[in-house]
């Protein structure tokens, strides 16, 4: 059996109680092996984040079970991201120091993670006063210097201008031609996006996975049509 990065049998997620219960996820099942660039698509609300959060070990499952390959590195990037009120180059310190770095050598790596992402000459600037596409490319650096084996990424373009949202995804294709080993699981409505970037598909609809394809058989619209009506009427744009 081929190593797996994630496995998950029957997950199901839920929200608030009584009343406010709310199933965000229900009986999920699914295994991500080393090297996959996995994309969740679906209508806003069908799950794609609480599934990111799932993976990541940022929620726990109501019932069913998550597991991921042991002492699996891993590194999330939100749509909107999360930058401390600090210097660029402090941010990324900090973060290879919590993962276990000796802070002596924390320098050296953040600096090669922000010349990779072109922002070596932002480094003093306080993190906070980037634009929103700098601020995603400074996430991207900090995960990149942890060296991550799985990339998830919750919209990361979609808060973004069009030349921002291209610097991203480059960035972020960068990370898979560099990282072939590596798993890449990113949520997105830009089926664009989607056929640039992944080698399989997840279609999620109200919490349930309804269809799981490799991506040339998701843009294949006769055999969607044929086989998967649901994903069918959302391509055509009927079920945003």
């Amino acid at each position: 059996m081929s190593p797996v990065l994630y496995a998950l049998q029957d997950a199901s997620l839920t929200y608030g109680r009584g009343r406010n219960k709310v199933l965000a996820l229900q009986g999920v099942s699914l295994r991500i092996a080393p090297g996959e660039r996995v994309a969740l698509v679906g209508a806003n609300g069908c799950g794609k984040s609480s599934l990111l959060r799932l993976l990541h070990g940022l929620l726990a499952p109501s019932t069913g079970t998550v597991e991921r390959a042991v002492y699996l590195r891993q590194a999330m990037l939100f749509q909107r991201p999360f930058v401390l009120r600090m210097s660029v180059l402090r941010n990324l310190q900090l973060a290879l120091w919590i993962a276990g770095q000796p802070w002596g050598q924390t320098r050296a790596l953040a600096q090669a993670a922000l010349q990779r992402v072109g922002l070596a000459d932002l480094a003093g600037r306080n993190a906070r006063h980037l634009s929103g596409g700098q601020q995603q490319r400074v996430a991207l650096a900090r995960a990149w210097a942890l060296e991550p084996q799985v990339l998830l990424l919750d919209e990361p373009t979609a808060s973004l201008d069009p030349h921002a949202k291209r610097e991203v995804e480059a960035l972020v294709e960068e990370f898979a031609h560099q990282s072939p080993t590596a798993a890449l699981v990113f949520a997105s409505h830009n089926l664009g996006q989607v056929k640039r970037l992944a080698s399989r598909v997840v279609f999620l609809q109200q919490g349930c996975v309804l269809a799981d394809l490799p991506v040339a058989e998701f843009f294949d619209r006769e055999q969607v049509a044929r086989h998967h009506p649901s994903l069918d009427a959302f391509l055509r744009g009927e079920a945003q």
